[in-house]
């Protein structure tokens, strides 16, 4: 009889009739959307708008499963199309689709050796940069579709954008996104307007994918070809996944495992290989829709934006080809201005700002829209950022001189953090001519981090060595003495 109500407690959330609601609708306008994404992204790699949609398909359903953050949206990207262009181009597609299986199984291997612990290393100065370049990407991506277009599409636009404002004010029992695209759908439909569709942008599969092996040679030589790609597609792949990840934990308040999601992006990768797709990873985009807009919070929306991606595509496609540009880029510009983070740059925020924070999210998000690449927007922004906290860290190493009323001795107090950028500086404080035969060394402040600070003790004795004196070093804590007793003496040279 105990079972039954330990049953009801663990039972999905999603069970629940105005969750079951949400997902459902959110997983809708995710596929709506993914559509024209998934269209374009598979432009930018050279293969046929098939193959971006059947990857969409693969990467959501499978992600939905084997994922580590629960209503993230993983699709063909634009991101892994650039890295996987040239490969298709120089040679062939069953080059692409070698590489998206070996990428895929790059990532099994890092997420298994917990690559995604290595999130907590990136500053909040570049997850702000992150976020708003991919705001700025994303809209300047919907710039093409309002540039030379029929003039209708500019109302229909403006339709659009006010009924996702307005709506919410008066019901959020459905996505406004998704009432915006039926109401433009209907107008252009009943008023015969000629403006750009979904249709136009590729013809829209018409069959399920099959699975089948790559057609490449299983040589040295097409590994040796293949796997700078798929090491490439791998790396930015997991960047992207992992901050968008990180992204929607804040946006929801809730942990999701970094190490399952990075090795669920390998899996879905490695599937969508196997089905002929070009690969994938997180959509910034299509995940704010879904989470941010469209209020959705577990697997089964993701699962369902991808199921729902196919049938459109096969029961509906006639529908869905009618659909206007002018509707879908509403709801990415309305997503553009819900992802970016505008109390970042208002001027209160950038007054009380320390100046090193500001210079790293503006690096971030310059890198990011100059390259259309978030792997080096990052690694550059978190580069930065590590320079500047050096050079901040550095400047709280100080010394100050104490010589003995008998003149006997001086003792040096050093205090703050020793390392690279800080003990450098030390040789040229110490006054090795005039201060008497016995010098101390007082570390009992201080704490000696790698080996460039032992080096520069060692050069100090030395300096004071060649003129007769002693230097004795005191107030060492556990970790400095271990590793200036391991490495005093090994580094530098004595002539």
């Amino acid at each position: 009889m105990s079972a039954l109500p330990r049953f009801s407690r663990r039972r999905p959330s999603w069970l629940s009739a105005k969750v079951l609601r949400t997902e459902v609708l959110a997983g809708l306008v995710v596929a709506l959307a993914l559509i024209p994404e998934a269209i374009s992204f598979s432009i930018i790699a050279g293969v046929d708008p098939a193959i971006g949609l059947f990857a969409s398909f693969t990467m959501a359903v499978t992600i939905a499963v084997v994922g580590g953050r629960p209503a993230m949206i993983s699709a063909a990207t634009g991101a892994v199309a650039l890295v996987i262009a040239p490969l298709n181009r120089e040679h062939g597609f069953g080059h692409l689709v070698a590489a998206v299986i070996m990428a895929g199984l790059f990532q099994i291997v890092l997420g298994a050796l917990r690559v995604g612990r290595l999130m907590r290393f990136i500053p909040r100065s570049v997850m702000v940069g992150f976020v708003n370049s991919l705001a700025i990407l994303v809209f300047m991506a919907q710039v093409p579709e309002l540039w030379n277009v029929p003039w209708p599409v500019y109302p229909l636009f403006a339709v659009g954008l006010a009924l996702m404002v307005l709506l919410p004010r008066i019901t959020k029992a459905v996505p406004a996104p998704l009432v915006s695209i039926v109401v433009l759908t209907s107008i252009t439909l009943a008023a015969g307007m000629a403006v750009p569709t979904v249709g136009d942008k590729g013809a829209l599969p018409s069959s399920l994918p099959v699975p089948g092996l790559p057609d490449v040679p299983f040589t040295i030589d097409t590994l040796a070809t293949v796997a700078p790609y798929a090491f490439a597609m791998a790396l930015v792949g997991l960047m992207e996944s992992l901050m968008t990840a990180q992204l929607v934990d804040e946006i929801t308040d809730t942990r999701s495992s970094k190490t399952r999601e990075a090795v669920g992006q390998g899996v879905a990768n490695v599937v969508t290989g196997f089905f002929g797709g070009m690969g994938g990873c997180a959509m910034i985009g299509q995940t704010m829709i879904n989470v941010k807009v469209s209020g959705a919070r577990t697997r089964l929306s993701t699962f369902l934006a991808g199921v729902f991606l196919m049938v459109l595509c096969i029961a509906f496609g006639p529908v869905v080809s009618d659909i206007p540009m002018a509707a879908l880029v509403a709801v990415m510009v309305m997503v553009c201005f819900a992802t970016f983070d505008w109390h970042s740059v208002a001027p209160g925020t950038l007054k009380r700002m320390p100046a090193g924070e500001i210079i790293v999210m503006a690096v971030t998000v310059v890198c990011v829209v100059a390259t259309h690449n978030l792997a080096v927007g990052v690694v550059t922004g978190s580069v930065t950022a590590v320079v500047i906290f050096a050079k901040r860290v550095a400047r709280l190493a100080d010394i100050t001189a104490v010589t003995d009323p008998d003149g006997s001795q001086v003792v040096y107090a050093v205090t703050g953090q020793l390392f690279f950028a800080s003990a450098n500086e030390l040789v040229s404080r110490f006054d090795y001519a005039g201060d008497p035969d016995r010098i101390v060394i007082d570390l009992s402040a201080a704490h000696i981090w790698d080996a460039s600070s032992v080096a520069v003790l060692d050069a100090i004795e030395h300096r004071y060595a060649q003129r007769g004196k002693t230097v004795d070093i005191t107030g060492l804590n556990g970790p400095s003495a271990k590793l200036h007793d391991t490495l005093s003496g090994e580094l530098t040279s004595a002539g």
